[in-house]
């Protein structure tokens, strides 16, 4: 069994690694910002915030719906409850063009299939050259510019040795690239990658850029996290351990799942 599949036991109620992960990410996510938000644990994440502590979280997804408050997690960018509960619905240039390249939004949520320890992201290919890949990914679409244009970048992944790399086999969306300064060179607006959760704990960049431990879940070890990792993972030395879920957060979380 893996670590993402363990059931941690508090007093009252149990959760898995998964509800954890969702639950931290959600909880950085702060009242009255404006979220550029992706599928999958992302938007998860986002709607669970919105749901609890942040109702005037404003969730932008890349379709062109601004101010969406769906009552389930959307199954897509497409799926219509977005349309239908948004304040405005524009189109996909003017959100980019109005909206995220001039640095109108504050974070963006993205996920990763491999993240290195400069934050940069991959989406497109892994093994191989980008011709003739192992594994041909998804792709891009609107991340590259969420991740160049956004306030900060926010990302949450599961994590193992096999998303956790030292370097990206294909950088999709650029995070700090091989260190403090690079985005600054290449004009990029945002700040990038200020923090990635994980369903082991919690990372953030340090002045250099690389990513360091700040945080494990709990019941998780140090040695359980740098063993998910693929570079030798420094370790904050005010290393905090998070707060388990409540049972607001939990029971708000199960809701949404079930009416997907």
């Amino acid at each position: 069994m893996t670590i993402a599949e363990t059931r941690t036991a508090t007093m009252e109620t149990t959760y898995t690694a998964d509800e954890m992960m969702t639950i931290a990410a959600a909880r950085a996510l702060g009242a009255g910002k404006r979220c550029f938000v992706g599928i999958g644990l992302p938007s998860t994440a986002a709607n669970l915030a919105r749901n609890t502590h942040a109702p005037d979280l404003v969730l932008i997804y890349e379709s062109g719906t601004l101010g969406s408050k769906p009552d389930r997690l959307p199954a897509s960018i497409g799926d219509g409850v977005l349309a239908e509960t948004a304040d405005a619905v524009i189109s996909v240039p003017e959100i980019f063009n109005y909206w995220l390249q001039p640095g109108r939004i504050d974070i963006g949520f993205l996920g990763a299939a491999q993240l290195d320890k400069y934050g940069n992201i991959n989406t497109t290919v892994i093994g191989g050259d980008y011709t003739r890949p192992k594994v041909r990914l998804p792709g891009a679409g609107g991340a590259p510019e969420i991740a160049a244009s956004c306030g900060e970048v926010f990302v949450v992944v599961r994590q193992s040795r096999r998303s956790f790399v030292d370097k990206v086999d294909f950088i999709t969306s650029f995070g700090h690239g091989r260190g403090t300064g690079e985005r600054a060179k290449l004009g990029l607006r945002g700040a990038g990658p200020t923090l990635v959760i994980t369903d082991l704990g919690v990372m953030r960049p340090d002045d250099t850029g690389e990513l360091i431990l700040v945080a494990v879940h709990p019941g998780v070890t140090v040695e359980q996290v740098r063993d998910a990792t693929g570079w030798q993972l420094r370790v904050a030395p005010d290393l905090e351990i998070g707060e388990p879920p409540t049972a607001i957060e939990l029971e708000t979380l199960r809701a949404l799942k079930a009416a997907s």
